[in-house]
């Protein structure tokens, strides 16, 4: 049972040209740090348009599986085929536990108070925070865990990340990628290209649950807004990948975990 999800306006009241602009400054952002910016475009989605959170969740979602799907191509001409072809046990040992996760985290989406929905944004909002510090600033190591050990644990990581993935409306990139460096121990540039074929499947069946509910009208009702959007994240994430390299990581990665904490804190006084 869906319980005052859809307080909000259903129809954003701003111009196209602000939507297009906003989904550009995110795909910028996630572009500059080679992620899709999924999680920096949910609060604008909540604060600046006006939607209430599941909602904001499903568009969101669905406006990252369409970035997904224009990166993928991209990403896959930067690794060679052949290399992320050879670690595909990893992406089936994820996946064993993220598609499980997806189809949960969304249900525990739909059954929330908007209320409660508000407040764990705000907390994934912190995590995700954490996440890009650790995997931007830090070196990444290895568990180097016998494979008895890896392969349960990777199952219970990619459950978690698949639930996180759901209830957000994102990808998953900011968790997969360094879950895949310690866990696996694989390059950090494969476990980007490794983390969008994770990301596809995952984000399908998050969707898919999310088509049950009745607050999955909001996509068809705001079909324009939303091409309008992912136009602008496309646009905004080229942009974004030219600009790589320009700001130090130092400055940069900081920068956008602050606006995540920011973020996060007016969320949690969401009413």
């Amino acid at each position: 049972m869906t319980i005052d999800k859809d307080l909000a306006p259903v129809r954003p009241t701003y111009p196209m040209p602000l939507a297009f602009s906003a989904g550009a400054a995110v795909g910028a952002l996630g572009g500059m740090i080679g992620l899709g910016g999924a999680e920096f475009r949910l609060p604008l989605l909540i604060s600046l348009f006006g939607f209430a959170a599941l909602s904001a969740v499903i568009l969101n979602k669905a406006m990252s599986l369409v970035v997904v799907l224009v990166a993928l191509p991209a990403r896959l001409a930067a690794v060679p085929a052949a290399e992320v072809a050879a670690h595909w046990p990893v992406a089936v040992n994820l996946l064993a536990g993220s598609l499980l996760g997806a189809w949960a985290g969304a249900s525990w989406a739909v059954r929330m108070r908007s209320s409660t929905l508000y407040r764990v944004l705000a907390a994934l909002m912190v995590l995700m925070a954490a996440a890009l510090l650790v995997t931007h600033v830090s070196t990444l190591g290895t568990l180097a865990l016998p494979l008895w050990a890896q392969v349960p644990i990777g199952v219970v990581a990619g459950f978690g990340i698949g639930v996180v993935a759901a209830i957000m409306g994102v990808a998953g990139g900011e968790l997969l990628i360094p879950t895949i460096v310690l866990l696996f121990a694989v390059g950090i540039k494969t476990a980007g290209s490794l983390s969008l074929l994770v990301s596809l499947p995952t984000m399908l069946v998050a969707l898919a649950r999310y088509s049950r509910d009745g607050s999955f009208a909001v996509l068809g009702a705001n079909r324009r807004f939303t091409l309008v959007m992912v136009a602008g994240s496309v646009t905004g994430a080229v942009l974004g990948g030219l600009l790589l390299g320009v700001f130090p990581d130092l400055v940069l990665i900081p920068a956008l975990a602050a606006i995540l904490l920011v973020s996060a804190v007016k969320l949690a006084r969401h009413d």
